[in-house]
């Protein structure tokens, strides 16, 4: 398997996850330039990272390639205990992360792409800060009296949540009095998996 990726960008998610499973894996380092550039749009036409290839075939969109890794070693229960509940709680999470709070990084990330005005891109970014603050309390709660999000083992979701919680430090969004956020965001900065990604990306 082929991770394409960006140095911390959301596919710094699958490359914890593949470091997880413990698969043969090599990696594919972009820059912004080479996202749109004829050779990598073969592989995702959308110019976007991830992108995985596993053989002669492609597949694209962050939460879907965890999904496939997590099923590349099921024993190691990533996707949940091999139950139907276990399994949605964990994609409830993922979807939440990937749907709500990696959009809301949209408009941080990419405030022009939305406002051509300065001042505006500001309350932009601003207004999306706030709903950040509140997206990531109701992560916060959800980690009260438990590790990780589902439970006692790490599942794909939280991978990409310490993805997102990266890109908050950055941002300096508000997450002040999340003491379990807090408190997972530093259980995953000593993660083996996490380090091995960090590394190799130079984090």
């Amino acid at each position: 398997m082929k991770l394409y990726y960006m140095p911390g960008a959301c596919s710094l998610a699958s490359h914890i996850v593949l470091e997880w499973i413990g698969k043969p894996y090599e990696t594919h380092k972009l820059s912004r330039e080479e996202l749109k550039g004829p050779e990598f749009l073969k592989v995702n036409p959308l110019g976007a990272v991830p992108a995985l290839t596993d053989g002669d075939w492609a597949i694209t969109q962050n939460a879907s390639i965890l999904e496939y890794l997590a099923e590349q070693a099921p024993q190691s229960q990533l996707l949940g205990d091999g139950t139907a509940r276990s399994r949605a709680d964990v994609r409830r999470w993922l979807g939440f992360i990937n749907s709500d709070i990696h959009k809301t990084f949209s408009m941080i990330f990419g405030a022009q792409r939305f406002l051509k005005e300065e001042g505006a891109q500001k309350e932009l970014a601003g207004s999306a800060s706030k709903l950040l603050t509140r997206l990531f309390a109701q992560l916060d709660t959800q980690l009260t009296g438990r590790p990780h999000l589902t439970g006692n083992a790490p599942s794909i979701a939280d991978a990409y949540l310490y993805v997102v919680l990266r890109w908050a430090h950055a941002k300096e969004v508000d997450l002040s009095g999340l003491d379990n956020l807090a408190a997972f965001y530093k259980r995953m900065e000593e993660n083996a998996g996490v380090k091995a990604a960090l590394k190799a990306e130079g984090l």
